[in-house]
């Protein structure tokens, strides 16, 4: 379960030692009530340091990662959004930045095994801890787990890091959880915790951080697309390692020679890719500028097969393409660039008025004559824009779950009534994109998750309601704009993409043409 990453070890011997940032977020609703008296009196001291030397500042590494996960618990925050402004705010440098991020995204991940071990810890249930000691625990536990930081120094920092943000009566309670942490390794732990337990799902779902209910859907997943459910641990897995930063250079706009310049290696799925180890990729004039960007590799795939996928009668330049659910942009900014290379338009609808704002901003390095951005409900397109696209990319909401490895905290927050909830949105937007798209034209359905309530029943639905539709091979399509040519993503004539094969996100794709 370690995060990825280099940074962690040079931090062993107690942080980084700046002392800033003891300010910090305090939660201190229900502290007092927490076992401030209970824990204090056995606990002679915090650390196995003398009492002159007991870390009383909060590391501004770890800072940040309490801030992190205070955000996403509390407020709803997105870990990847939240954690840029605080690295910023509190002026890490890339060392400390790599070891927050890495303590972040680790302790967000792992958060249902961490829990387990700390319920084994603590003597009362987790739900009647503060929240904030809550989280100051999981932040240990990784420390002491699944990075490479000696155990006093997780111990001493993480207790400092109490006594600056949460309070000294807290600080103890913590110090002792964490000493029973440290009495085995992660190892152990599993060992432990799966004792005497036969079934597969539970102990996939301890010893892979992942709900139940998710390990059953993946499951599930792999069988409707054609893998073997003995791949479930390797796919579980590769949801728990830290993702590299994929880049892309707009087609005939950027170019990934600054990105190799600085450290960066070519990408090896698709044309104009690259592979990044992290750093502050803001610095780069082609990414500040919009002509290179952040962008899953799947996510480029399933892009590039929408603009070259065979048309029926009628193609050629002069297209119009629409994106119809078009939000934050990055494949709006792909497609703008493959139609301007192409002769064609592009439409991005997004129906959220801010998010339609940040559309704008992808594409504003796409010279301003190939697109146009509309706000309104791309429910409604396909009656207001009947037959008028030759290429429809339909990228709907969906649960994600082909993106946990990016979204840390997003595993612990779905439920399966998000399934539920999201079905009757997917079809209605599917049709409205097939009620736009003109005889001979192609629609692409996409979701970047790979539950078959969300990708092959919602097209099977489509395809079994009108007759004017026809199924192409996705997978072949998907294998002509890649590098390897064989990325054998196809089954039934939809195609799937899977990060413990194709180190991508969890996309699928399905291409459907309406007959001419």
């Amino acid at each position: 379960m370690s995060e990825s990453g280099g940074n962690a070890g040079g931090r062993g011997r107690g942080g980084s030692g700046s002392g800033r940032g003891k300010g910090g977020p305090r939660d201190t609703s229900t502290r007092n009530a927490q076992g401030r008296e209970r824990n204090r009196s056995p606990q002679k001291s915090f650390t196995e340091n003398a009492p002159a030397q007991r870390t009383r500042r909060a590391d501004p590494a770890r800072l940040v990662a309490f801030e992190v996960l205070r955000a996403v618990a509390a407020e709803d925050a997105y870990a990847n959004l939240v954690l840029p402004s605080r690295i910023r705010h509190h002026n890490l440098d890339k060392r400390d930045a790599g070891f927050a991020t890495e303590l972040s995204y680790g302790a967000l991940r792992n958060q249902g095994t961490y829990d387990a071990v700390l319920a084994r810890c603590v003597d009362r249930p987790l739900d009647q801890l503060d929240p904030a000691i809550l989280d100051a625990l999981r932040i240990g536990a990784h420390q002491l787990l699944a990075m490479r930081v000696p155990a006093h120094a997780a111990l001493d920092q993480t207790v400092g890091l109490a006594r600056a943000v949460i309070g000294a009566g807290p600080s103890a309670l913590i110090n002792a959880v964490l000493r029973k942490v440290t009495a085995h390794t992660l190892e152990e732990w599993l060992e432990h915790l799966v004792a005497g337990e036969s079934d597969e799902t539970k102990i996939a779902s301890i010893r892979y951080a992942h709900p139940e209910w998710i390990v059953r859907a993946m499951r599930q997943s792999l069988v409707a697309h054609g893998r073997s459910v003995t791949e479930i641990n390797d796919l579980l897995e590769a949801d728990n390692a830290a993702p590299v930063v994929n880049l892309v250079a707009l087609p005939g706009l950027g170019s990934l020679d600054e990105a190799l310049d600085n450290g960066a290696t070519p990408g090896e799925l698709v044309e104009g890719s690259a592979l990044s180890s992290g750093g502050d990729l803001g610095r780069l004039a082609s990414v500040r500028e919009g002509s290179t960007r952040v962008q899953d590799v799947g996510s480029q795939l399933v892009a590039r097969a929408m603009a070259a996928v065979e048309l029926g009668t009628g193609s050629g330049t002069g297209e119009r393409w629409l994106d119809l659910c078009a939000g934050p942009g990055g494949k709006a900014a792909l497609l703008g660039a493959l139609a301007r290379q192409q002769g064609a338009t592009l439409l991005a609808n997004e129906p959220a008025p801010h998010r339609a704002k940040l559309v704008r901003q992808a594409l504003a390095a796409v010279p301003r004559e190939t697109w146009e951005v509309r706000t309104g409900d791309g429910r409604e397109v396909g009656t207001e824009m009947a037959a008028s696209f030759d290429r429809v990319l339909v990228d709907v909401p969906c649960s994600g779950l082909g993106a946990l490895r990016r979204r840390p905290e997003s595993r612990w927050r779905r439920t399966p009534k998000d399934l539920a909830d999201l079905g009757p949105l997917q079809r209605a937007l599917l049709t409205s994109a097939l009620d736009a798209v003109r005889p001979g034209g192609v629609v692409a359905y996409v979701t970047c998750s790979p539950h078959p309530a969300e990708t092959t029943a919602v097209v099977t639905d489509a395809l079994r309601k009108r007759e004017d539709l026809e199924l192409l091979e996705a997978g072949a399509v998907l294998d002509g704009v890649s590098l390897t040519g064989n990325l054998g993503a196809g089954h039934n004539s939809t195609a799937q993409l899977w990060p413990h094969i194709h180190s991508t996100d969890a996309m699928f794709l399905a291409l459907i043409r309406k007959k001419a």
